[in-house]
């Protein structure tokens, strides 16, 4: 039997998936680490417990499969978008790694766009947000000078991990489109931008594709194994990227709605645009000369999270979201806005803060569940209404991903509030699939990215709006959209009170 691996290196845990030629997944395994916050704002995680997890799930997944080690032939990688790991001279890491989600870097941010907006946005068509890596380094330099002197190599997560299996450095194009140091168009590190922030070419790794073959798996770890061939490694892609084509998104007739601790609305294309919302980003896709657009909610599924931990620890997700069934459309007039983060796409705003509005004395537990699930929906529903109105062609439908696909009701709430068919797939691996199905086409495998899909993706049945229930979304909706104007100046306040 032949056999690819994929391995994603997630915000909170990292995840191995076997499969083999036909397409069938054999196996998986994963392991947790923890995030760090040493201070407001902060968060950082010590990369070799990324390693550590990567040994402990590739432990599990060799035990589980008694010829692995004959058949496997490839292996890639996704990983978490944006977050810095600094290199010394001997390519270790010099601190923890500054994840995409700290957000110490708000002042740089604004520092950035005020001296070199027009400029980033014409080369990376992304605006400087928190979540960037531009931003920490340029705080790094700031602030810890006398690191950022020890400096000789910078990498995203999965290109580290990737590193300590084959010794090889490298990063592929839709990663390195996240940085905002590459030149979208061009795909290149951007001499404009390493000038005027004053980065040295020499510190950033060589670009390529995410089907290159980078390197093959180290002689020790073959040993361990008792691998007695080469195992081809192939540079991967970022987790969105690896999500997308993991659940089909290889043409732009679909789109995608993923719900984990944040939200995506993403959608193909095969051109470079000046996005309308410089909130929305747009990156190079895993498939060659293809890209992707995307808006992000902020604190989409941490919402849901934050909400059962805080008022019902006692419940399952699945005893609250039963309930919302006998709760009709629209909560009776309960709205949820989904800012206990602040928010990054439509509105990118440190300082906003969610909102119940509305709540009336009638109102039960399940109506404020239910409004969760419809408030993080509106929330993306804003990105789809922005990305629409750039394309003459409609969807033909979205695909489901993370939570918003493991619950009837709401998939058809999603359908109801995009107006547009659903579906979801019946295994859902994440990432990780993407990351095999790179290295299945890395392979020669399969052609393309098409074919292999075939192969590996495979879906539930379509779910269509229900006609009385998108009259009712339209209308709340419409209102809605009203609440981050109506909210963001207080939001402020309470912000600036805070702070004293």
């Amino acid at each position: 039997m032949q056999y690819v691996i994929g391995i994603d290196l997630g915000t909170t845990s990292l995840k191995g998936i076997v499969f083999d030629k036909k397409g069938n997944q054999v196996a998986s395994a994963s392991k947790k680490y923890s995030i760090i916050h040493s201070s407001r704002g902060y968060s950082e995680q010590n990369p070799y417990d990324w390693i550590d997890a990567c040994q402990y799930v590739m432990d599990k997944l060799f035990s589980k499969i008694n010829d692995l080690n004959l058949g496997i032939e490839g292996i890639s990688f996704s990983g978490q978008m944006h977050s810095l790991v600094l290199l010394d001279e001997n390519n270790s890491p010099l601190q923890n790694a500054i994840l995409w989600n700290d957000v110490r870097t708000s002042h740089e941010c604004k520092e950035i766009m005020s001296k070199f907006g027009k400029n980033l946005l014409s080369i990376t068509k992304n605006r400087a947000l928190e979540g960037f890596t531009l931003p920490k380094i340029v705080w790094v330099k700031k602030n810890e000078p006398k690191l950022w002197e020890k400096v000789s190599k910078i990498l995203l997560p999965k290109d580290y991990l990737r590193y300590e299996l084959t010794g090889q450095l490298n990063m592929e194009y839709s990663d390195a489109s996240g940085t905002l140091l590459m030149d979208l168009k061009q795909k290149e590190w951007s001499k404009e931008i390493l000038d005027f922030f004053e980065i040295s070419n020499k510190i950033l790794p060589s670009l390529v594709k995410s089907t290159e073959l980078v390197g093959v798996l180290k002689e020790n770890i073959k040993e361990k194994y008792n691998i007695h061939k080469d195992v081809k490694v192939f540079a991967g892609g970022a987790d969105n990227a690896c999500s997308a084509i993991g659940a089909g998104i290889i043409s732009e007739k679909n789109a995608l709605a993923s719900v984990g601790t944040s939200g995506v609305l993403l959608v193909l294309t095969n051109e470079v645009h000046n996005i309308k919302n410089t909130s929305l980003h747009l990156f190079n896709h895993v498939i060659n000369n293809h890209y992707y657009e995307m808006g992000v909610t902020l604190a989409a599924g941490s919402s849901l999270d934050w909400y059962r931990k805080t008022f019902y620890p006692d419940f399952s997700y699945e005893e609250l979201l039963k309930e919302t069934e006998n709760i009709s459309a629209g909560s009776e007039g309960l709205l949820f806005t989904p800012y206990i983060m602040g928010e990054r796409s439509p509105h990118p705003d440190s300082m906003i803060r969610g909102s119940f509005i509305g709540i009336d004395s009638l109102h039960k537990r399940a109506h404020f569940t239910r409004s969760i699930l419809e408030g993080i929906t509106y929330s993306l529903k804003e990105n789809y209404e922005i990305i629409k109105g750039e394309r003459t062609e409609t969807f033909d439908s979205i695909v489901l991903v993370g939570g918003g696909a493991k619950n009837k009701e709401w998939k058809q709430i999603q359908a109801d509030i995009f107006n547009c068919p659903v579906k979801s797939l019946q295994a859902e691996e994440g990432p990780a699939t993407g990351a095999a199905m790179i290295a299945a086409v890395g392979l020669n495998w399969y052609a393309n990215f098409e074919d292999c899909a075939q192969y590996f993706v495979k879906y539930t049945d379509l779910v269509y709006p229900i006609k009385n229930n998108v009259q009712i979304y339209n209308e709340y909706y419409e209102v809605y959209k009203d609440i981050y104007n109506q909210t963001k100046g207080l939001s402020s306040k309470i912000y600036h009170i805070q702070k004293k």
